[in-house]
């Protein structure tokens, strides 16, 4: 009886641990560079830095990992978003984007990143509000 009641319990406490760990507050942080040339990717976790380099490496779907989009101005015409071409390089834990044209100052840029990207996490799949396709992580940066 105490055996079963000692491995119930230890069952119990693993589970209690898994579901309580969340990495919810460990979302990459998406910002400029000091001098405002690129925007960096840190805070990368190491599963998803490491499916990362491959991407980067093979550079065949390195453009889908994230977008960079010129967000229209109250005062523009456009009023479609233009997604910026650029260059995606690994330097250290960090994942640099270095556009083809500079960034202009004052204008709003949309990033895009499908780093750590997750269908749904363990608080939706018990609400039942898993959804079918992947979120971005959208962060709306101001040059």
């Amino acid at each position: 009886m105490n055996k079963r009641f000692l491995k119930y319990s230890v069952v119990s406490l693993i589970t209690i641990i898994a579901f309580s760990c969340s990495n919810a507050n460990n979302k990459p942080i998406i910002k400029f560079s000091i001098d405002s040339s690129s925007i960096v990717i840190k805070n990368i976790d190491e599963v998803s830095l490491l499916q990362v380099k491959k991407v980067v490496f093979s550079d065949s779907i390195s453009s889908h990992l994230i977008s960079v989009l010129l967000s229209p101005g109250d005062e523009d015409s456009l009023q479609t978003e233009q997604e910026l071409d650029g260059k995606l390089t690994l330097i250290g834990d960090s994942l640099v984007f270095k556009p083809h044209t500079p960034f202009l100052k004052g204008k709003n840029y949309l990033v895009e990143s499908y780093i750590e990207a997750q269908f749904g996490n363990k608080e939706k799949l018990l609400k039942g509000t898993l959804k079918y396709k992947l979120e971005p992580q959208q962060v709306i940066l101001k040059r």
